[in-house]
């Protein structure tokens, strides 16, 4: 476990994107403006980098926008929800074994809400016979609180 495992109740969490990866992206637009600017007329550097910048950062704020939650019996990750009562065994990952869940051991018909700059996972079987999906892998920044939740949520219902 990842001692983070002390607390149950509601879970939430964001997958937002870490300030680092926000340092490289403001450095590259930058640079691109430098460039630009010594190129082109004023309203053509202005009309590109604002284009340039809804291209880049919109995407990313919207990739980091994924919510993780465990509330009133349902996981909720990204888009996708299930009931916590439709779940089987529950298992926080570290890094190394997000890696292999993640790769050379991953199912194909496996849900994943997965991000590069989160290196652990909670790994969810699915035990509804109507669901070809043999189990979610879901990144997130406290997987031993997260698995808690969706098992002490599943004990409520």
């Amino acid at each position: 476990m990842t001692g983070d495992e002390g607390r149950t109740g509601p879970y939430r969490e964001r997958l937002h994107l870490p300030i680092h990866w926000w340092f490289f992206v403001w450095s590259m637009l930058g640079t691109f403006w430098l460039a630009l600017a010594v190129a082109v007329p004023p309203v053509v550097l202005w009309v590109a980098t604002g284009a340039l910048v809804a291209a880049i950062v919109g995407p990313l704020l919207a990739w980091g926008s994924a919510v993780v939650a465990v509330d009133a019996g349902v996981l909720r990750a990204g888009r996708a929800h299930i009931d916590v009562d439709l779940l089987g065994a529950v298992t926080a990952l570290d890094r190394d074994a997000t890696r292999l869940q993640a790769g050379q051991d991953a199912d194909p018909r496996a849900h994943l809400l997965l991000r590069p700059y989160l290196a652990r996972a909670v790994r969810v079987d699915i035990k509804d016979p109507q669901d070809p999906t043999p189990y979610w892998l879901i990144s997130s920044r406290r997987p031993g609180r997260l698995a808690l939740a969706i098992t002490s949520g599943r004990s409520r219902s």
